[in-house]
């Protein structure tokens, strides 16, 4: 009977043990494997993102998981990036003397329009746009914009004049004075509009004849999400998600890593361990049989650039959104220390449910929440959807963004911990009514952003065009109180030229708090100018 009793209180702690090595077998496969310098950093549109994605529906299949899409294996969502354009290097102006070189003695304007093979005489149809008069008068404006007052002016040109070709020179410097800029958002011209070395400029005005091809070229590369299901059929969807794209070799210019020589960002801890804690999820809950709700997990593509892939999902989601009961986000889980077994978790204020299932006095977990729906991961773009959301993450280390972030660092211990947590969570809203969205104050300052104020906007980072579309207006702040609505797309504050996120950044770095300024934006075909006072 002694023995019994001993065997019978062992079994259950034995059985967890056993449970939990799996767990960690499993992530540790999943994250070497992710993390691997042959996948080389995973960056969206590449060809270790596709590697990565054959592996994730390799997994998805062993654990037969159905598909979640009809295109290619039914796994895949490809969604499109823009990158912005292209200066074709078959590019061309001749006359009958001399081919002038692009690059050097001219280029196409990004946002010029195209012609194959033109040939003109040169008459009315042709304009020249000498710039050092307006650059003369602009040199006591601290913000002026070069690119942008050409832009401006010809726009001007192609509603008064109807050109077919506009040439840009500088009469008082033979130097091309800027670059092509290949990440150019600004509306096409209607007409081609070329800039030139002013000492081309002569040869061009005294030809006949020219003949020139003009190509401008839209970049853009595709991002794949990953998903699959478990359909019981349930009235309620729940989605488990992670984004799996990382850095590549830091093209894309968001690396904090300062070395000259390329390396290869393997992202074990952001996001190989929360792709692993999907992937390994998706293994227990389909083992364990469950039934009171359909299961969708996601891989995502293109965070890393803006959370592409995940707002793509919720923008063309297979599966009703109103279906959904809730969202888990799992992005950098890999890093929990062992000495203080902190955890933050986000998105608690999304629904009056999260504070009775979460206990933030965990006899485990220093647990700290966040109540924004909103943060620099996947779970945003389902909030703004009005879906419940919790985002788990460990913490920001000194490898984030670097190629140090590697697998032999991982806590695989920690996050198996963590995962057993999160299935703690789905359990408890088994038996629940679908959970009630709250509406929540943003964080719209991370603490890493060098501005005093805040219009309160959410950016949409996707968006391909010239100027920040609004994705989101925050309650009772300065953009909401001028009138600011989403879609809106915000041009210029005050004199400061609006071009694209980052530009709009450096903008606000300039005001301080109580500042009024007048805010151009465009809602729809309507120009409006709205006064924001921070």
């Amino acid at each position: 009977m002694r023995y019994l009793f001993i065997y019978l209180f062992v079994l259950p702690s034995f059985v967890v043990a056993q449970s939990n090595n799996k767990i960690i077998k499993d992530l540790k496969k999943h994250v070497y494997f992710l993390a691997n310098d042959k996948l080389e950093g995973r960056r969206t549109g590449t060809v270790g993102e596709k590697k990565a994605f054959g592996y994730l529906s390799k997994q998805f299949k062993k654990n037969k998981i159905s598909p979640l899409f009809e295109q290619l294996n039914g796994f895949v969502q490809p969604f499109i990036i823009n990158e912005g354009v292209e200066n074709a290097s078959n590019n061309f102006i001749k006359n009958a003397d001399r081919a002038f070189k692009n690059g050097t003695d001219f280029f196409p304007l990004p946002y010029s329009n195209n012609s194959n093979a033109l040939t003109i005489n040169n008459n009315e149809t042709l304009g020249y746009l000498d710039i050092a008069d307006f650059v003369k008068d602009s040199s006591n404006n601290p913000h002026f914009d070069l690119d942008e007052s050409i832009y401006q002016k010809l726009t001007s040109i192609a509603v008064n004049k109807n050109k077919t070709i506009v040439f840009i020179y500088n009469s008082i410097d033979s130097v091309i004075q800027f670059k092509f800029d290949s990440k150019n958002k600004r509306e096409q011209l209607p007409f081609i509009a070329i800039y030139c070395n002013s000492n081309i400029i002569g040869s061009i005005k005294n030809s006949s004849e020219l003949f020139l091809s003009i190509n401008i070229l839209q970049k853009s590369r595709t991002g794949l999400n990953v998903a699959g299901w478990i359909n019981n059929n349930a009235s309620k969807n729940i989605i488990i998600g992670a984004h799996y794209d990382h850095l590549g070799y830091g093209e894309d210019h968001n690396s904090l890593y300062t070395g000259k020589e390329p390396m290869i960002h393997n992202g074990a801890d952001d996001n190989a361990s929360g792709t692993a804690a999907l992937l390994t999820l998706m293994k227990i809950i389909r083992k364990k049989g469950d039934k009171h709700f359909n299961y969708i997990f996601v891989a995502f593509s293109g965070e890393e650039m803006g959370l592409y892939g995940s707002k793509y999902f919720t923008e063309h989601c297979p599966v009703e959104i109103n279906s959904i009961d809730y969202m888990i986000n799992m992005d950098m889980i890999g890093r929990l220390n062992d000495s203080t077994h902190g955890l933050t978790i986000g998105g608690f204020g999304t629904s009056p449910s999260w504070g009775k299932i979460i206990d933030i006095n965990d006899a485990y977990f220093k647990i700290k929440v966040d109540s924004s729906g909103s943060g620099p991961s996947d779970h945003t773009s389902f909030y703004k959807m009005n879906i419940p959301v919790l985002f788990f993450f460990t913490g920001v280390h000194s490898d984030y963004h670097k190629p140090s972030d590697d697998a032999d660092k991982i806590n695989f211990s920690g996050e198996a911990k963590i995962l057993q947590y999160i299935l703690s969570i789905i359990d408890k809203t088994k038996e629940m009514d679908k959970l009630v969205f709250s509406k929540t104050k943003e964080n719209v300052n991370s603490g890493k952003s060098s501005f005093k104020v805040t219009m309160g906007i959410m950016p949409d980072y996707t968006f391909g065009g010239n100027g920040v579309m609004v994705d989101g207006v925050s309650d009772n702040r300065p953009a909401q109180k001028a009138g600011v609505k989403v879609g809106d797309v915000i041009c210029q504050l005050d004199d400061l030229i609006v071009s694209d996120v980052q530009s709009y950044m450096e903008a606000l770095s300039k005001f301080k708090k109580g500042d009024a300024v007048k805010v151009k934006i465009k809602r729809g075909n309507d120009q409006l100018v709205l006064d924001v006072v921070f």
